[in-house]
């Protein structure tokens, strides 16, 4: 009976989702550092994001792991002494498009929107809020955002030898193209 039941809320659920959610699993996150000393670039093309049209909702979820940097010793260090990517896998952010209403699914356009959620990250939740866009055209959806983050926050410690070589806030730019999640 428990089966069932079970069952039964998994297909109402799914029938729920229908044209009112947005889906990618090759979503991009790409972070840089500038510093005098050093500048670094990572890029991470393997992220799933979810946006929910009705209610606004949005999450994003990666694997740390798939960060790809120019230079493997740079990318080493991050997973390993930084990220602690083992202990710390995944990233993820829970949040809502506060003015999801502005937003006409229907219609091709691009609209400013403004993103707040909470962020975890190396095994830290804060919040998060920041400005961003949504694009539609053609039935699709492509979200952008811009935003700085500062590793003490996410209690990531930087070693003071590197310290110079690494910006006090890295600047986060996400993209994702969304297609409607068919049934």
């Amino acid at each position: 009976m428990k089966s069932i039941i079970t069952l039964a809320l998994i297909s109402l659920s799914f029938n729920a989702i229908g044209q009112d959610t947005y889906f990618t699993r090759n979503g991009a996150i790409t972070f840089f550092s500038t510093t005098p000393v050093e500048d670094i670039k990572a890029e991470n093309f393997s992220v799933n994001a979810v946006l929910d049209a009705k209610s606004g909702g949005l999450e994003f979820s990666l694997l740390m792991k798939s960060f790809n940097f120019k230079k493997a010793l740079m990318q080493e260090h991050f997973n390993e002494n930084y990220m602690e990517s083992d202990k710390f896998p995944k990233c993820t952010f829970k949040g809502k498009i506060a003015d999801i209403n502005s937003v006409n699914f229907t219609k091709d356009g691009t609209y400013p929107v403004k993103v707040a959620g909470d962020m975890t990250m190396h095994g830290v939740t804060k919040p998060v809020s920041t400005d961003g866009t949504l694009t539609v055209k053609a039935g699709k959806v492509m979200a952008s955002s811009i935003f700085l983050v500062k590793p003490e926050d996410y209690n990531i410690a930087i070693p003071s030898v590197v310290r110079d070589k690494i910006a006090s806030e890295l600047e986060v730019t996400v993209k994702a193209d969304l297609e409607p999640l068919k049934k």
